[in-house]
């Protein structure tokens, strides 16, 4: 193996770890998100698991059950999102920017 060829598997094997590293860290950061002016609210860890839900009484309208299940799906899409973004930003300064197919 050519000495060029090492170090590019050591640098590999080197950004390897610092990814497992942060997909570590980012899976005990939290991120929340809320949805009819903080009717409902959802913390989700980095991890993209939903950690904890919120639901103000005056939003519970046994008539209107709809509109709360919206509000859910609206905070909950949300906070993932906020999530998905801060593991590709935390990644990028990794990778360099690079888009390595699989990793995210």
């Amino acid at each position: 193996m050519s000495k060029g060829l090492g170090n590019i598997m050591k640098q590999a094997q080197m950004m390897q770890q610092k990814m497992t590293r942060l997909q570590e860290e980012l899976a005990a950061r939290e991120v929340e998100a809320s949805a009819g002016g903080g009717m409902v609210t959802v913390v989700v860890n980095g991890k993209q698991q939903l950690l904890s839900l919120k639901i103000e009484k005056n939003v519970v309208d046994p008539e209107d059950v709809e509109m709360l299940q919206d509000l859910v799906m609206v905070a909950v899409n949300e906070a993932i999102k906020k999530s998905q973004d801060l593991m590709q930003e935390e990644m990028g300064k990794i990778t360099g920017g690079m888009n390595i197919p699989g990793l995210f």
